[in-house]
């Protein structure tokens, strides 16, 4: 009796871990969620350009710098979807095999969960640098619409993900240090075996 019981445990707790190691395909509409997003953020990129085309010959330098900054700041954030698209799905749902593809990215290489979240870190940094330049240039050429305190408030926010994205950095190169000077190689560990015969 004990030996059916055991069996139907056993078998019940496999069942189990295989759902809960399956649950992980969940993420994937997310994925493709976002791979939708960046069809319409795709969208949103032409229309301004096409924006920039009809208006440029009206615009001051100044203008057109703004305008193609927002056309920046549309690009990093393509960037930081596709990082999350790929990275995410290939750390947490499946593993994509393109380690022979001549187009492999060189950031999928030795990706894992804490590089990916200093990627994205400093991808946020980067994008809220190009936002805050586009609101310095705004605030120079309208001082009376633009806040100081919104400037400010921009700067901080622009801070925190520098600051962010260091610390995640420093942390994640204490962590690697700390699992390579515990961890030895198989010839070294040969060789101190070897030392003790």
């Amino acid at each position: 009796m004990d030996n059916n019981n055991n069996s139907l445990l056993s078998r019940f707790e496999s069942f189990f871990e295989g759902f809960i190691f399956w649950s992980r395909w969940v993420q994937a509409p997310l994925y493709t969620g976002l791979i939708i997003a960046s069809f319409l953020y795709l969208y949103k990129f032409f229309q301004e350009l096409l924006y920039m085309m009809k208006y440029i010959t009206i615009w001051d330098e100044t203008e057109v710098m703004i305008k193609v900054l927002g056309l920046v700041d549309i690009s990093m954030v393509m960037n930081l979807v596709v990082m999350v698209t790929i990275g995410g799905y290939s750390i947490f749902t499946s593993r994509i095999d393109v380690d022979m593809h001549e187009d492999k990215p060189l950031w999928l290489e030795g990706l894992d969960a804490g590089q990916l979240k200093i990627k994205l870190a400093t991808s946020l940094a980067s994008i809220s640098g190009v936002y805050l330049l586009k609101t310095f240039m705004n605030y120079r050429n309208e001082v009376e619409k633009t806040s100081t305190e919104g400037v400010i408030i921009e700067i901080v926010i622009h801070m925190v993900f520098i600051i962010s994205a260091l610390l995640l950095s420093q942390t994640e190169k204490i962590t690697h240090s700390y699992h390579s000077s515990h961890t030895l190689p198989a010839s070294d560990e040969e060789e101190e075996g070897e030392g003790h015969h």
